[in-house]
């Protein structure tokens, strides 16, 4: 029997109230064998932990390092150009009062470096999203479609916007061999794989610009095989999430309260998706072949990111964890099952 191709992994994001000591137990303890650290549970000293701290605190509990979760500075920095709060909590305090175009730079700065410290890490994969380059109409498909007339057109605007704004951390991850893994996602850069591949058009195919697959995001009429089979291509990373859409609610409500809201991230086990389904279509679209390609492992990550309305946290991602390494971890066909009729 073949080897499996996968390996249970923890997205650590959401986990910010633990240190990175605290965040590698609680998933081994889970679990999984490697996890995905947000870029804030590497910060320290100066700026970040030495790459050496963070070696010793992985390989002394035998965990795998399967990306850097960088989503929050990255949709900061294509953002701040709106004059948006909503991503203030990811603001340092002495940058949170600057002007939008200081917290781009600072933010800039941040990234060159979290991209410096991750390839002296060997780390080839960083999940993150664009952030809304275009300007808050485009980014919620405002319905009439006012996007052009005299003397303006936003389409046009933010395509221009997004190439500049984006080329020198698209430079410095190419000169890195680093990919920048966007989580196609509603209120960012790119929320469907149309507008993807129009952003990797416009910016005349960057290797840098790839595709953290995750299929919880796939609410609005575009189903999640149609997504990645579009992108498939550019698939490098993958997070596992699942999601429920209450029927008869309003999925553009101005509603805070999850539990209230028509569309809510579930355990993995109860949601609308079927990630057998989901996992099989990364093998297809060669996710696996390409992370092992780029990081020189020998397995893939299925990087748990379980999120619920109403289950805690440290419960629905250590379920998750269990989730994957007992259903999705599976040995890989290496033939047609019809190989051995007749034989």
């Amino acid at each position: 029997m073949s080897q499996p191709i996968y390996h249970p992994s923890l997205e650590c994001a959401q986990h910010g109230g633990k240190s990175l000591a605290d965040v590698l137990d609680f998933a081994k303890a889970a679990g999984a064998t490697g996890i995905q650290p947000s870029n804030y549970h590497l910060n320290g000293g100066t700026r970040f932990k030495s790459a050496q701290e963070i070696r010793d605190a992985f390989e002394s509990r035998g965990m795998t390092l399967d990306g850097i979760s960088s989503h929050c500075p990255f949709w900061v920095h294509t953002s701040a150009w709106t004059g948006t709060k909503s991503g203030n909590a990811f603001i340092p305090a002495d940058v949170v009062g600057k002007s939008a175009q200081e917290i781009e730079q600072w933010h800039e700065s941040y990234l060159l470096a979290l991209m410096d410290l991750a390839a002296e890490l060997g780390v080839k994969i960083m999940p993150m999203f664009w952030g809304v380059a275009f300007g808050w109409e485009l980014a919620t498909g405002y319905p009439w479609g006012f996007w052009s007339g005299d003397g303006f057109d936003l389409l046009a605007e933010g395509q221009e916007r997004f190439v500049t704004k984006t080329a020198r951390l698209r430079a410095h991850a190419n000169a890195l061999g680093i990919k920048l893994c966007h989580e196609i996602h509603p209120g960012t850069g790119a929320s469907t794989a149309d507008d993807f591949n129009m952003l990797v058009s416009i910016c005349d195919g960057d290797p840098s610009l790839a595709v953290n697959a995750d299929p919880s995001h796939c609410w609005e009429g575009e189903s999640w095989e149609t997504r990645f089979l579009k992108v498939g291509s550019r698939i490098c990373a993958a997070h596992v999430k699942n999601f429920v859409v209450r029927p008869g609610f309003p999925l553009r409500a101005m509603q805070p309260d999850w539990g209230r809201r028509a569309m809510q991230f579930t355990d993995l086990g109860s949601g609308d998706l079927n990630l057998q389904r989901y996992a099989e279509l990364l093998i297809h679209v060669g996710y696996p072949q390409r992370y092992m390609s780029l990081m020189g492992t020998k397995d893939a990550p299925l990087v748990v990111e379980a999120e619920s309305a109403h289950k805690d946290l440290d419960y629905c991602s250590a379920d998750g964890v269990r989730y994957v390494k007992e259903h999705l971890c599976f040995p890989v066909a290496s033939g047609s099952f019809e190989d051995g009729m007749g034989a």
